[in-house]
């Protein structure tokens, strides 16, 4: 009976990719959920609904049904890291069935080599999984797995209302409020027990015994178990039976107060996965994203002392508010005497004393500038005081002496960025991405020592606040999510499970204050969003775009900018009356709009560019970048220009509106009558420019690869082609945004 159940759900659960959604509409996107949740209620459970998705997934493949492939794994690794135990026989066909997609193409073979490695360390060390998950996503101490991992949730309090922001804070606060680092070192220990043991554990006891301890008994338990079953996932030769012992002597030596057979085996229990670690902030500024990442990396004591000394470390806090301007020196903030300096403590067998005080740092006086609270040293290195941070000073080495090499920097964080809103709050992300990359590209900080993940949760609530087209009627909810769109034709596994949050969140923020409304509210938004960052681990790559915006003031700067899916410009209303009075009679003779010059590279099948240059009289036009479907290049824009034509006829003089469409990856834009329009970007009225008079819009190229290209051509005057180390250097800027699957052919 049970198992029918369970298989009723996952069919149910593979009619909905097949577009056959429930008859509740409050269910869809629900349905993953409740199947998981149905299984922690009772997790001895598990094993059955791990045989089951083994079995949907061999008939998918017999079927040839590859878009259920993706969606069973997925379904299939969540069970395997919260259950606690399954056998290895279970674990064996899942490991085998994983080895056959390698065949596939991607992102088939892709999914099924990283699950395949998984699963073949989980079978010879049970619990692995599920201690580096917790391990990681808690950011506890490990010497054997030092990796940590943080959720940023990002949302703008001006594309949310204050319902949805308040009601997002309260879930993060209360998921983080109900565990400490103690409850999850003992998750961690009860859960390697359970896996290795299997039924010869005895939860209820190893609870209890845990529960009586004092911290430093549990954190001493908690790295004994660690350091085992990382020993065995490292071990070539190491099997399940070694693996077993190991954990049997921690586990009788945990219990050892309790007499042999007092105790009765209490069966098999399940052991919660904690939350992971989420923060949610209002995005008001626009570097807080770079801020809140550093903020990260310092928590680490030992990550700025590898390599960063206190000059290193101001120049990059001065980053922090001159981003665009080119520094040509470090500024100091020491006092320039040399008695302020601390004394270098000598070594014991240095060979003579002269040779040290020769060696010793010399300068001339100095004026101290005081620093503001920016720009603090004390911002980065507040977490620089533990042991293994460098000396403020660098001293000069001694003559002969080679310094001792850097050890290698090592990505131990991990940033899952989310981002909750429609296509405008993307926007903005790819202007603090080209902003994050082009503060790397000076001062290189954050590359060597993070892994950067982004993540997008559709939510649309309100009336949008685009830029105004009297061709365009107000854009709507397909309008406003043009990526979310396109990640669910792309991934129908987002489709079903984040795509659905779109008015799932407004409703649940609106609800009125009950104990079942926080009941589902701390288990539904909290679950989905930490399932979708750690099963999310496929990237689509957007192309961010760069525009030169030009204005009718030839005093005025030109504007540089980037967008991400949109493009949209409006011919701009004449505010002078001798300017009004000339605009309506070239009105009356040419019809509405203002003549533009545009000037485009065709894309063609052969990837040759075409220059073409035409003249036409237009109302405005949008560039988009987001395809209508998936199967479209990524990696173009697509220019809707609306062209008015003049009819000459019996009865007078008329004028009609033509779309003209093109394909293009550059592409210029000129007033020739000297009168200014508008730009929006990313359909945010926020980033509206007026008075332009043309624009050009290109790739965004990665900044780095501009500097190195920079480099080049200083030596090689002459070439016009990469050479050297920078062809392999990739040349655009692609914003890549996690889905489960990427992109299916």
């Amino acid at each position: 009976e049970v198992e029918s159940d369970i298989l009723r759900r996952v069919r149910t659960l593979l009619r909905e990719l097949d577009g056959h959604h429930p008859a509740c509409q409050c269910d869809r996107g629900m349905l993953r959920w409740t199947l998981h949740k149905k299984i922690d209620q009772n997790p001895s459970n598990s094993s059955v609904l791990v045989r089951i998705l083994v079995k949907e997934l061999e008939r998918a493949e017999r079927g040839d049904f590859r878009h259920y492939i993706i969606p069973l794994l997925h379904t299939l690794m969540y069970t395997l890291i919260k259950a606690p135990c399954i056998s290895d026989e279970l674990c064996g066909r899942a490991y085998d069935f994983c080895k056959k997609l390698l065949t596939l193409p991607k992102p088939f073979c892709t999914i099924g080599l990283d699950y395949a490695v998984r699963l073949k360390t989980e079978r010879t060390a049970p619990g692995m999984l599920y201690q580096r998950m917790v391990i990681s996503e808690q950011s506890l101490k490990s010497d054997p797995y030092p990796y940590q991992e943080k959720i940023f949730i990002f949302a703008d309090p001006e594309l949310l209302s204050e319902a949805i922001c308040n009601a997002l804070v309260t879930d993060t606060e209360a998921a983080q409020a109900s565990q400490s680092p103690r409850a999850c070192m003992c998750y961690v220990i009860i859960h390697a027990m359970q896996a290795a043991l299997g039924e010869g554990c005895d939860s209820t006891g190893l609870k209890a015994s845990l529960q009586d301890m004092p911290t430093s008994d549990v954190e001493h338990w908690f790295r004994q178990v660690v350091a085992a079953v990382e020993c065995t996932a490292n071990e070539a030769s190491a099997d399940r039976g070694q693996h077993a012992a190991r954990l049997e002597k921690i586990y009788c030596a945990v219990l050892s107060s309790l007499q042999a057979g007092d105790a009765p085996l209490g069966g098999l229990q399940g052991t919660p996965l904690p939350n992971p670690n989420i923060s949610f902030h209002l995005w008001t500024e626009d570097d807080q994203l770079w801020k809140e990442l550093v903020l990260f990396i310092r928590c680490e004591p030992d990550c700025l002392s590898q390599d960063l000394d206190n000059f290193e470390i101001q120049d990059i806090i001065s980053d922090c508010e001159c981003c665009e301007q080119t520094r040509f020196s470090v500024l100091s903030t020491d006092s320039g005497i040399e008695r302020d300096l601390p004394v270098a403590v000598e070594e014991p067998f240095a060979p003579c004393s002269t040779e040290t005080e020769q060696s010793r740092l010399h300068r001339k006086g100095g004026i101290k500038k005081k620093p503001s609270p920016l720009e603090s040293v004390a911002f980065l290195q507040a977490g620089c005081n533990g042991s293994g941070a460098k000396p403020p000073v660098k001293l000069q080495g001694r003559p002969g002496v080679p310094p001792e090499p850097a050890a290698p920097l090592q990505r131990l964080h991990t940033a899952r960025v989310v981002l909750l809103g429609d296509d405008r709050i993307l926007g903005r992300l790819a202007q603090a991405y080209h902003s994050l990359r082009k503060r790397e590209t000076r001062r290189i900080f954050l590359t060597p020592r993070l892994n950067l993940q982004f993540y997008y949760v559709p939510v649309v609530t309100g009336q949008p606040n685009t830029l105004a087209v009297t061709d365009h009627a107000a854009a709507g909810h397909e309008e406003l999510c043009e990526v979310a769109g396109y990640l669910g034709r792309a991934d129908p596994w987002y489709e079903s499970n984040i795509n659905t949050l779109c008015h799932v969140i407004p409703k649940l923020a609106t609800m009125p204050s009950s104990p079942s409304k926080h009941l589902v509210t701390d288990l539904f938004i909290t679950d989905v969003i930490a399932y979708y960052v750690r099963m999310g681990i496929q990237p689509v790559c957007f192309q961010v775009y760069a525009v030169k915006i030009f204005f009718n003031d030839p005093a005025q700067e030109p504007a540089e900018d980037v967008f991400l899916t949109e493009l949209r410009t409006q011919v701009q209303e004449s505010s002078s009356h001798r300017e009004l009075t000339t605009t309506k009679k070239k009105t009356t003779l040419d019809g509405p709009g203002i003549d533009l010059t545009v000037t485009y590279r065709k894309v063609v099948v052969s990837d040759r560019g075409k220059e073409l240059a035409t003249s036409l009289r237009s109302t405005g036009l949008v560039m988009k970048s987001i395809p209508a479907d998936e199967a479209e290049d990524l990696m173009c824009l697509n220019v809707n220009i609306t062209e008015i034509i003049r009819i000459n006829n019996l009865s007078g003089r008329s004028f009609s509106a033509v779309a003209n469409r093109l394909k293009t990856c550059n592409i210029k834009i000129r007033s020739t009558e000297q009168r200014p329009f508008m730009v929006c970007l990313d359909k945010d009225s926020r980033r509206t420019y007026r008075n332009v008079i043309s624009m050009e819009v290109s790739p965004c190229l990665e900044p780095s690869y501009c500097l190195h290209k920079t480099r080049t051509m200083k030596f090689n005057l002459h070439e016009t082609e990469d050479v050297g180390l920078v062809k392999y250097m990739p040349k655009s800027l692609l914003l890549p945004i996690n889905t489960f699957a990427g992109v299916i052919q």
